[in-house]
């Protein structure tokens, strides 16, 4: 009787510490989360919501991939020959893993990259079964990658699409990603006894609630964040707002400053804070510190009600009334103007309209990761083709606007090994809340498209590149580059993307005065916020934009730390005259609010 009892009140513990019935009741409750997960995916579909606006994609992907396939089938005997590398390799694998499931030294056939940090824990080397896994996905990514650089008769759009998508499956297929395949996650998971997975199947619920069916990863712990207070903290005011943006003008921190204020453009993919992140990483705040008068645009995240406002609507309401506020305000004849991505697209767009037409209230500009000829555009043109830009155009016909959830997802797949899969694991296997990471809270405040502009957007610039070919019409105007004249600051960024160093290079050509090209060290986000008094990077200066831009970099100087100090004195020598620092509005403009203003408080 006593042995019975005790029996009873055996605690069910493995010799590793896993306790067997929290494991079971765990599991109940894994299952309870799925079914959340499950109930959150299907319920905007039981309601009528339209399908992804990437619904095609696997369609597109398998089309893609088949045409690669096709090149190599073209000639069998190099078919034969691919295969046989592939085959020669995993029989060389499991030759070497025998000789170290024997004990015996082995040779490593396959090795990750320096950067790859999925495969750091130490098992992926010492446990055999693991160090197997491990190469046989190496060797087998670095396979379909060779076939497709080496595949014969596709065109470079196709190529790049290839390219594109084995990244995404190389990146999906991962053995770091799958819980029966990653050492440290079989460690965590036993010793937690599937906690982590509760908390997970949590997680992953809430955050296909949030993206209303679809899955918004959360990269940040965003719940310390709050505009205004430790995050877009510069001091200003809105002195100005209309339907599409708010005008906000810095509170200067110097006695005089620089007579020409600057007005920047952000782009309206993103919100413009990415320039005023905090007060270590403000772009804004230095600029002020330096004795620059500024002025930001903050545009309004658009729904439905800003279904046809187009680049011209942008240009007229946005670009030109902050210009006009600016000069109002500050005295001056004329103003610098600077562009990020995007909204330097449109600010190009914009001094080549006022070239054509002889308006010279803007006499400097400034564009940072900018694209106005979009032949060797970034890796979103992957998203541009024909097929897929009509079927954007069909979801943004139902909204009068392109989800934010859907921009945002797109620019996480250009780098899924650091945006998405990382996330993917700590939070959905591991059950770990991400930590609080300014910028990446910023990459979550997704912005809304509105209908007219995204689709000229797309059209006029990524599919038939008008804007190089001068063949862009804005307003009734043909617009020509080479009519701008008035001195340009040109920065690219070395390992960018979105807007590749190549493309910016180019466009550098299409101006017809004098351009100042700068190449920063990094990608479009830290390319361009890199804080001068923490020179984290490097940037490269040169001559004149001939050739290609290998060329350039031949000639070109190499200098440790931030470009910023390089444009403040470009800006100095393009425009010396002081005056005393100017008040926050006048008559004309009264501050309405506080920076950040409103319109940035508004969630996609």
């Amino acid at each position: 009787m006593t042995n019975g009892a005790n029996n009873n009140n055996t605690n069910h513990t493995s010799e590793n510490g896993t306790d067997f019935d929290k494991m079971s009741q765990n599991t109940a409750l894994i299952i309870e989360q799925i079914g959340k997960v499950g109930a959150a995916y299907m319920r905007p579909r039981e309601e009528g919501a339209p399908a992804s606006v990437f619904s095609d994609e696997a369609a597109d992907m398998v089309k893609t991939l088949g045409s690669v396939a096709q090149s190599w089938l073209h000639d069998p005997a190099k078919a034969i020959e691919a295969q046989n590398t592939l085959s020669s390799k995993f029989v060389s694998l499991w030759a070497e893993t025998l000789k170290t499931m024997q004990g015996q030294p082995a040779e490593t056939i396959a090795q990750a990259p320096p950067r790859d940090k999925r495969f750091v824990d130490e098992e992926w080397s010492s446990n055999p079964y693991f160090s197997f896994l491990k190469q046989a996905y190496l060797i087998t990514t670095d396979w379909a990658d060779d076939m497709v650089q080496k595949a014969e008769g596709l065109d470079e759009t196709t190529k790049k699409k290839a390219e594109f998508y084995v990244r995404q499956l190389s990146g999906a297929i991962s053995p770091s990603n799958f819980l029966p395949t990653n050492p440290e996650l079989i460690r965590t998971t036993m010793s937690e006894n599937g906690e982590n997975l509760v908390r997970g199947m949590k997680m992953l619920a809430e955050d296909i609630e949030a993206g209303k069916g679809d899955l918004k990863i959360r990269q940040s712990d965003n719940s310390g964040f709050v505009l205004g207070k430790n995050i877009a903290t510069t001091p200003g005011k809105v002195v100005l707002r209309n339907d599409i943006m708010e005008l906000i003008q810095y509170a200067p921190t110097t006695p005089n400053v620089l007579a020409r204020p600057l007005v920047i453009v952000p782009p309206w993919i993103n919100k413009f804070y990415v320039l005023d992140l905090n007060s270590e990483k403000s772009f804004v705040r230095w600029a002020v510190s330096k004795g620059m008068t500024v002025f930001l645009i903050s545009w309004v995240n658009p729904d439905k009600r800003h279904k046809a406002y187009d680049f011209e609507t942008y240009m007229r309401n946005g670009i030109f009334q902050a210009v006009d506020c600016a000069k109002d305000i500050t005295g001056a004849a004329d103003v610098h103007a600077a562009g990020y991505c995007v909204g330097g697209t449109l600010l190009a767009v914009t001094l080549a309209y006022m070239a054509a037409t002889n308006d010279k209230r803007i006499a400097q500009a400034t564009f940072l990761t900018t694209q106005v000829d979009f032949q060797n555009a970034g890796d979103l043109k992957i998203f541009a083709d024909e097929e897929q830009i009509s079927a954007v155009e069909e979801i943004m016909s139902r909204h009068g606007y392109l989800p934010g959830t859907k921009m945002a997802g797109a620019f996480n797949m250009l780098r899924p090994l650091d945006l998405i899969w990382p996330y993917v694991i700590n939070n959905y296997i591991k059950g770990k809340q991400p930590v609080a990471f300014d910028l990446l809270y910023w990459n979550s405040d997704a912005t809304r498209m509105p209908e007219a502009n995204h689709r000229f957007y797309l059209r006029n610039c990524y599919l038939e590149n008008r804007l190089a070919k001068g063949e862009m019409v804005i307003g009734g105007v043909t617009l020509d580059l080479n009519q701008v004249t008035i001195p340009i600051y040109n920065l690219a960024a070395r390992e960018d993307h979105i807007a590749p160093a190549k493309s910016v290079f180019f466009g550098s050509k299409l101006f017809g005065g004098p351009v100042r090209f700068v190449l920063a060290g990094s990608g479009h986000i830290a390319g361009v916020v890199n804080p001068a008094e923490k020179a984290k990077y490097q940037f490269w200066t040169g001559g004149k934009v001939e050739g290609s831009l290998n060329d350039w970099l031949l000639e070109a100087k190499e200098t440790a730390g931030s470009w910023w100090t390089d444009w403040r004195q470009w800006c100095g020598q393009t425009a010396k005259t002081e005056i005393k620092a100017p008040n926050i509005g006048n008559e004309n403009f009264k501050p309405l609010t506080d920076a950040p203003g409103d319109y940035v408080r508004v969630r996609a």
